[in-house]
């Protein structure tokens, strides 16, 4: 399992919302340390590849990053379809949750769950 840990470069960044959402949900959850954010993709949905997103162990061909101060693990097979995302956080009347401005996005669904590239 690589320990290897890049705090120069992150394949991704968070919206200030998304941070603060996130450092709450771990407080909220109780999350222990040796827990990170898992930012990913895997196949379906409507258009193709799924975001992941969720609290998780370290499993092997992870990268680990600290974006903000947030642990995160991603498989580095997963950077291609990331590269450049930013996680925003929307707390409106009409939409609540994570949502992903993914510029290698071909094509996404209505949900913005979704994605192509």
């Amino acid at each position: 399992m690589s320990t290897t840990v890049d705090t120069t470069f992150a394949p991704v960044t968070f919206s200030e919302g998304a941070s603060k959402e996130l450092y709450k949900l771990k407080d909220q959850q109780e999350i222990g340390e040796n827990y990170g954010l898992r930012v990913g993709v895997e196949g379906g949905g409507c258009a193709g590849m799924n975001y992941i997103l969720g609290f998780d162990q370290k499993k092997d061909g992870d990268q680990e990053f600290f974006i903000d101060g947030i642990k995160v693990f991603m498989n580095k097979a997963h950077q291609m379809y990331l590269m450049g995302m930013m996680i925003d956080w929307q707390d409106g009347l009409n939409s609540r949750g994570f949502t992903f401005v993914n510029p290698n996005a071909t094509s996404t669904c209505g949900c913005g769950t979704s994605f192509s590239a």
